[in-house]
């Protein structure tokens, strides 16, 4: 049968207000019923009626509905007032409130050892091994060690011009080993570029980070990537970019891959200068707003590079910007590796339980220089860097509280090089990627501007090596 096209378009309109009209009746039905189930009484028809622009009576209440849009539960209120969807639960005042910022009381740091390796007062070490076992805190206490060894060694083999680039954790080896400890391995790690303790922890060698430092084919990227920028999928630790503060968002959509999944959480590092980037205030609002199971563990170290934290934010520090995204935040003593890991196990249960997001800001130094490309000296002083190496040490403080004796850690130390040393060496050893090959792995088809670009480079690597031959020949025998 044929139908002109005026009729179809009549008969689609007709069935499309067909849908959209049971839609809303069923809308309105269940809403309706949500509301009276609220407010434990029955609702008359004048406001199932009055929803298209006009006032209904909902008890002794007046509303406006807009047409057919149903408002949330939470604008009702037995007294009759009205609450704006902006802010709900915002109750009314005759007085002008200031929120003032310098009234508000310091979110205090969360510790349970004291500077020289001793239980704070009303803690006792029953309600610590009902915490952590005296095997973990050990275990702790050794990765802490080697980092700092592979550290420093790695540090001084950039000033020697072996490897390009570096990064250290001097003086921050509790925040990011201890919280590391608390973590599931399987929990998805998104770092920023201080999180080598994370890796150390979850098994990667030493042989893993020379290679990787080195840019031999042997590594996972064959030498793609900068020196420090680790990634193993394996290991559940994303690559790491360079790119300041951009792993905060994607550790918010993984998370909420996995709460889809019903599996995990996931766990993103950074510093508190990254937490001065767009990315974090996004990231942040996301995570709240989804319920996405995710801890943000910030590294609050005090510097941005160069920029101190009294030049970069004026609040309490990091932890006290999740409350205005209605998130639940935790501050710790960096520098007290128990205390991080009681912290960080507390807020992975708490995610877990609730599926929703935590704030764990850890207060820590950085000991170090921002990496080989900086000069610390340059923005802060000598004595200030000492002062914190001295008496806010992560590992001196464990070390103290496992009784720890000199001669055990300087054995470890030289162990420790030793294997460090090797391990460099092996991969000093090893091939590297042809020059030609670094335009691969990008695209699945290169496309027409990099074959350009990949041609020209061999063309001119051909031009170099002619002279070298030509140098060669001339030269006197």
């Amino acid at each position: 049968m044929y139908h002109s096209k005026s009729y179809l378009k009549n008969v689609r309109v007709l069935l499309t207000r067909a849908v959209q009209d049971s839609v809303r009746i069923a809308y309105r039905a269940a809403f309706r019923a949500q509301v009276e189930k609220h407010h434990g009484r029955r609702i008359g028809n004048a406001y199932q009626q009055g929803c298209s622009g006009s006032y209904a009576a909902v008890g002794q209440q007046a509303r406006c509905c807009s047409s057919g849009t149903e408002r949330p539960v939470s604008w009702f209120s037995p007294g009759g007032e009205v609450h704006f969807p902006g802010a709900v639960a915002a109750p009314y005042t005759h007085k002008l409130v200031v929120e003032e910022a310098a009234k508000l009381l310091p979110i205090p740091a969360f510790r349970l050892l004291n500077n020289n390796g001793e239980l704070v007062d009303g803690v006792d070490s029953k309600s610590v091994e009902e915490k952590v076992s005296g095997a973990v805190l050990r275990k702790i206490y050794d990765c802490m060690v080697a980092l700092n060894v592979m550290d420093s060694i790695l540090f001084s083999a950039q000033r020697q011009g072996r490897i390009s680039f570096y990064l250290t954790s001097f003086c921050e080896e509790a925040a990011v080993v201890a919280s590391a400890a608390a973590l599931d391995n399987h929990d998805e790690v998104f770092a920023q570029y201080r999180e080598q303790g994370v890796l150390l922890w979850r098994g990667y060698t030493y042989d893993d980070f020379c290679q990787q430092c080195c840019s031999t084919r042997k590594e996972p990227a064959r030498g793609h990537q900068m020196p420090v920028h680790y990634g193993r999928k394996d290991m559940h630790f994303h690559t790491i970019s360079s790119t300041l503060a951009t792993q905060i968002p994607h550790a918010v959509g993984a998370a909420y891959a996995l709460k889809l999944d019903g599996k995990g959480i996931a766990a993103c590092y950074f510093g508190e200068g990254a937490a001065s980037e767009g990315d974090f205030h996004a990231a942040m609002n996301f995570a709240s707003t989804l319920d996405c199971p995710v801890l943000f563990i910030c590294r609050n170290n005090g510097y941005a590079i160069s920029t101190p934290a009294t030049e970069q934010f004026r609040g309490d520090g990091i932890a006290r910007r999740a409350c205005g995204y209605g998130m639940d935040a935790i501050r710790c003593d960096g520098n007290d590796a128990l205390a991080v890991y009681v912290a960080t196990n507390y807020a992975r249960d708490r995610i877990v339980a609730t599926s929703r997001p935590m704030l764990l800001e850890l207060l820590t130094y950085r000991g170090g220089h921002h990496s080989t490309s900086d000069d610390s000296s340059q923005y802060r002083s000598l004595e200030e860097i000492d002062y914190f190496m001295r008496y806010a040490d992560p590992i001196a403080r464990l070390g103290r509280f496992l009784n720890v004796s000199p001669a055990e850690e300087q054995a470890m130390r030289k162990r420790e090089r030793t294997l460090v040393l090797d391990a460099l060496s092996s991969a000093e050893q090893e091939e590297k990627e042809p020059p030609l090959d670094m335009f691969l792995d990008v695209y699945s088809s290169m496309p027409p501007h990099l074959i350009r670009q990949r041609e020209s480079l061999r063309l001119s690597l051909e031009r170099i090596e002619q002279a070298k031959a030509n140098r060669a020949s001339t030269s006197p025998k």
